[in-house]
């Protein structure tokens, strides 16, 4: 559903958004932390999520978690991003396979892969996509293009398409600062030295552009195609510093603050209703007093970005991408009145979409009197409190809770009171997190309502350090004997007095601390070295713990004066270091336990890759079957067909054959008809020239005849029974037939026949 004003972004994790780039059906951004989000229409891996599926809303990038990335940008069809250290990654190009990522290759990627080739070793501070083509500026400003070459588009004074970075040699020795790129035609931002003297040089911003020159998008005044970057002479007196591009258009911003379009004029995107497209025109009207900080173009509009945090637009207002309310198109630059209130840090343009970032807002105390939570009013118990993540007031009862990495903490990694609907965002994206990391084993423990994972290598610092605080007490122990050895006056007090010192009982400078809760659970006493009459503090508590201290025990310990022996000191001592010693061993065995398992996720991990090999082969072997079966059916499928057609070919025969017995017995007398017998047919279907099944057609219907004659008339029967010799005659001409030679038998016939066509003839005319 197209969406006419600007809405929030629905997310289920709190985003803080750096940088965002908008394509033709989806969209990236990228946070804080450096993670990067995409969300839209899957449509050949453009999304970076390896799977074929469309996400309403931003979703972490999995193969990115790991790299801290700075900017993102989207074509129509594959997605950019450039991490801190300047490497470029790209991912998608599902759809055609133009090259259009720059590996060297048209091969698609599901998921980000990194451009390797010239740009190894090059720090990337920019990029831009086109549908067809990307460009590439270098920290050191340097311009790669690859994908698509048609219109000359990628500037190297061909039609090539190029599917590896290369450099556009026409700009070698210039530093080009920024590059746009639209569906046919790329534009860039070079410094050019100018001045008269050595002394008075200086570096100023213009515009090269090149490719299609339709409709004066190039801004040279004419229609004609540029291969190579060709400065815009009618933009030769400003300094540039942005550029942009659009389907027929481009927008180009000043380092005064203004900004000039050149190109196709049908919806008003060049923001002068007087400019024809021709030539450069600078906006006027509403940004004439306005300093721009950043302009953004889309297909077919154009969006604005002023120093006082105000957004206009203008072009086309289709699908409601200008966000004033309406589908209608603007020709001038019109202020987003549903932004005005809002501090706007950035600004894209998509084909046919705008986004904006906007900064979190404060809510003071003084601009809210309720709770935005329960909408209590504030007073005197009620007290008021702002959440560290979305700024808003709320009451204790509805901000009671902290959590990790508030968007507005001064330190993410501290917990900060935030409100409940914050909270559950936050929570939502630890947990999402973390369960990304599958490197990382997740130990939950909830500390002032927060979900943080502490690793096991901490708990067993913990303890070390834990260790080393006993082993400073025993020392402590150590120089308090020693001393008390040098002290020969040793008071002996038998009595049983409160823990709590009072400088009486004494022993050199050892006195008897309070009762110890060590970190492991021992509840043996444990000694301090003090000086008489100081504030005793336990030495054997962790610094990195930070829990309160452990309830005084009101059971009494015994002072120096209950001890019969100074050897009492030392013995404790020993068994102190034994119980040390023993958690050592129990430390190595945890940490051999640990080391053995991880040898065990070893080892199954081997087995499943050995399991996925085996299944592999399996599937290759049944592969190579069904394809050699394939090719035994297709055989027999020829076989098949080719019998098919040696029947149908001998039908046909049988068919003609029968036709021309037909047409035989239709000219023949009807007596001579009546005559003819089995033998004659016989000699007829043994002809050499005629194939055995006309042969067995011809027998077949040589039988059919015989027997029709028979049945038509007595008057065959009796010539039958009176002509004897004849049909004696006619046997052994059937056993002449299968002896002698087929021209004999030809010769045979005729003459019998025409010997017994007389006999019958005149047999019949008797009377």
């Amino acid at each position: 559903m197209d969406s006419f004003l600007p809405k929030a972004l629905e997310s289920a994790v709190v985003l803080d958004v750096q940088n965002i780039a908008c394509g033709g059906r989806h969209a990236a951004l990228v946070t804080k932390q450096g993670e990067v989000f995409s969300w839209g229409e899957e449509s050949g891996g453009q999304l970076g999520h390896g799977v074929d599926t469309d996400v309403l809303h931003p979703k972490l990038i999995d193969a990115l978690s790991n790299t801290s990335i700075e900017l993102v940008a989207c074509g129509e069809y594959h997605t950019c991003a450039v991490t801190l250290s300047g490497d470029l990654y790209t991912w998608g190009d599902g759809m055609y396979n133009f090259g259009l990522l720059g590996h060297g290759n048209e091969v698609s990627h599901w998921v980000p892969k990194r451009v390797n080739g010239p740009l190894e070793g090059i720090h990337v501070s920019s990029i831009s996509c086109g549908p067809w083509h990307t460009a590439v500026v270098t920290s050191a400003g340097q311009l790669f293009t690859f994908g698509d070459g048609t219109f000359g588009v990628l500037g190297h004074g061909d039609r090539n398409s190029v599917s590896i970075p290369r450099e556009v040699e026409s700009l070698k020795g210039l530093r080009t600062v920024r590059a746009a790129c639209g569906v046919w035609h790329t534009a860039a931002v070079v410094e050019v030295m100018a001045g008269n003297s050595s002394s008075s040089n200086c570096s100023s911003g213009k515009l090269f552009t090149w490719g299609d020159g339709d409709k004066g998008r190039l801004g040279h005044g004419d229609k004609e195609t540029k291969f190579v970057p060709t400065c815009v002479a009618a933009l030769v007196e400003p300094n540039f510093c942005q550029v942009a591009c659009g389907h027929s258009l481009t927008v180009v911003l000043t380092t005064s603050g203004h900004v000039y379009t050149m190109g196709s004029s049908v919806y008003g995107q060049l923001g002068n209703p007087q400019a024809d497209g021709k030539v450069p025109t600078r906006v006027e009207g509403k940004l004439s007093k306005s300093f721009v900080e950043e302009i953004s173009c889309g297909a077919y509009h154009v969006a604005a970005l002023t120093s006082r945090t105000e957004v206009y637009t203008w072009g086309k207002g289709a699908n409601g991408r200008l966000g004033h309310g309406d589908a209608d198109d603007r020709n001038t630059p019109t202020l987003l009145e549903a932004l005005k209130d809002k501090q706007v840090k950035s600004i894209a343009c998509g084909t046919n979409f705008t986004a904006a970032i906007c900064l979190h807002k404060w809510v003071s105390g003084i601009d809210q009197s309720m709770c935005s939570g329960c909408r209590l009013q504030f007073n005197f118990k009620r007290k008021r409190h702002n959440c560290y993540n979305c700024g808003l007031a709320f009451c204790h009862a509805c901000s009671c809770k902290k959590c990790l990495k508030a968007s507005m903490a001064p330190n993410p990694n501290k917990p900060y009171r935030v409100c409940d609907n914050c909270f559950n965002k936050l929570r939502k994206a630890i947990e999402t997190e973390a369960s990304s990391q599958s490197s990382v084993s997740r130990r939950g423990s909830i500390n002032h309502g927060t979900s943080e994972f502490v690793d096991k290598d901490d708990k067993v610092e913990f303890k070390t350090r834990a260790q080393l605080a006993r082993f400073s007490s025993m020392e402590s122990l150590k120089q308090g004997e020693s001393r008390s050895k040098r002290n020969k006056k040793l008071e002996f007090n038998s009595s049983r007095v409160s823990p709590v010192p009072n400088g009486g009982s004494q022993w050199g400078a050892l006195n008897i601390s309070k009762s110890f809760n060590p970190v492991f659970g021992s509840s043996k006493k444990f000694f301090s070295a003090s000086v008489p009459g100081s504030r005793i503090v336990s030495r054997a508590t962790s610094p990195i713990s930070r829990r309160p201290s452990p309830p005084r025990s009101t059971t009494p310990t015994p002072t120096l004066g209950g001890l019969t022996s100074p050897k009492i000191v030392v013995d404790d001592a020993k068994r102190t270091n034994d119980n040390l010693s023993q958690e050592v061993v129990r430390l190595r065995s945890q940490i051999t336990d640990e080391h053995g398992l991880h040898i065990s996720v070893q080892s199954n991990y081997v087995n499943a890759s050995k399991q996925v090999e085996n299944l592999t082969r399996k599937a290759q072997l049944q592969e190579v079957e069904l394809e050699k079966t394939t090719k035994q059916l297709k055989e027999a499928i020829a076989i098949a067909d080719e019998e098919t057609a040696k029947c149908k070919a001998a039908k046909e025969v049988i068919k003609s054959l029968t036709a021309q017995l037909k047409d035989m017995a239709e000219r023949l007398p009807m007596g001579a008809a009546r005559s003819i017998k089995s033998p004659s047919f016989t000699s007829f279907g043994s002809n050499p020239a005629s194939g055995d099944v006309s042969s067995v057609s011809i027998d077949r219907l040589n039988g059919q005849l015989v027997c029709q004659e028979q049945d038509s008339n007595v008057l065959n029967s009796q010539l039958l029974s009176n002509g004897s010799s004849i049909a004696s005659t006619r046997s052994s001409g059937h056993n002449k037939q299968s002896h002698i030679e087929p021209a004999t038998k030809s010769g045979g016939r005729t003459k019998e026949s025409e010997s017994r066509n007389e006999n019958e003839w005149v047999e019949q005319d008797e009377p």
